[in-house]
């Protein structure tokens, strides 16, 4: 997921309302630079995450529209695998040799003891190996270090920026503090009378009936607090505690596991949601999303048993 500083930029406030500036999945502009971003990290297969970020660094160079890009980036990244190079040494137990040498310096002088290529060659000296081992395995254990060993997804332009969008979307959530939901679902809803008199708690047992039942597993795989009411016309009212409940302390792990609900919402057909957000140096607002929005669930629905 996007982090915070990737998601406040992208916020606009109008009266009460918090809304957030998705980007156009059609607009030539940004599939390009998704297009770009893509071919650049497939480049990148078998690199490090340092030399990633330096190559997203130079392509990102003057432009103004770097938020998005490194949102697009992170994207890429988080749906990627990074893999710590194997070796037999110890990185720690490298480091700590080398430490023992004292100060080293990158070129020789009179008054310096040690250089580092020097220090680099009595290690590989001690342990009967090549200096260049040493040299790869002193920081192994590093992300910046580990090696892109596979890309994850394969994006096309057009669903990197649906992701991008979804990642925004989901952001938000992180400064919730109250959320109420109404699900409803067409094929489900018509003809049929409820058989539940009272509100759904979060202990009860609910009918895992498709397509509700992938809302109620996610909200239980989330560890979110709830509280649910069947609606007269078919459906569900439910309301969410946020993370930045009275009730919830451990905001940021909260948080997390709120934002990552979302995409399940999604996979409801008619839906509603309106938050009440404390965003950073951002008056307290209303936050709205329904099934009318451009968003796309990554999330795969589940069979009917």
């Amino acid at each position: 997921m996007l982090t915070a500083d990737l998601v406040k930029p992208r916020l606009r406030l109008r009266g009460p309302e918090l809304f957030i500036e998705l980007v156009s999945t059609y607009d030539a502009h940004w599939q390009q630079t998704a297009n770009d971003l893509i071919t650049l990290f497939q480049q990148h297969l078998g690199h490090t995450h340092a030399e990633w970020h330096k190559a997203l660094e130079t392509y990102e160079g003057e432009r103004l529209d770097y938020i998005v890009i490194r949102g697009l980036a992170k994207v890429l990244s988080d749906a990627a695998t990074f893999s710590p190079l194997t070796t037999s040494l110890s990185p720690l137990q490298l480091r700590e040799q080398a430490f023992a040498y004292g100060p080293a310096f990158a070129t020789p002088h009179p008054s310096r003891s040690n250089t580092r290529d020097e220090v680099i060659q009595r290690i590989a000296q001690e342990l009967d190996t090549l200096p260049e081992y040493i040299e790869s395995a002193l920081f192994a254990d590093r992300p910046a270090t580990y090696l892109l060993t596979d890309l994850g997804a394969e994006w096309t332009p057009e669903g990197l920026l649906a992701r991008y969008n979804l990642e925004l979307t989901r952001g938000v959530l992180y400064w919730a503090s109250q959320v109420n939901i109404e699900v409803h679902d067409n094929t489900q809803d018509q003809g049929k009378s409820h058989t539940q008199d009272g509100p759904i708690h979060d202990d009860s047992t609910i009918e895992p009936i498709s397509p509700y039942k992938d809302l109620w597993r996610y909200i239980k795989l989330f560890k979110l607090m709830f509280w649910a009411q069947p609606l007269p016309e078919g459906g569900y009212s439910i309301e969410l505690d946020g993370p930045i409940s009275p009730f919830v302390h451990a905001t940021t792990r909260y948080g997390r596991q709120f934002a990552a609900f979302l995409p399940a919402l999604l996979l409801c057909e008619q839906w509603r949601m309106v938050a009440t957000v404390h965003a950073p140096q951002l008056q307290t607002s209303q936050y709205k999303l329904d099934h009318t929005l451009p968003l796309v669930s990554h999330f795969k629905r589940s069979g009917l048993f």
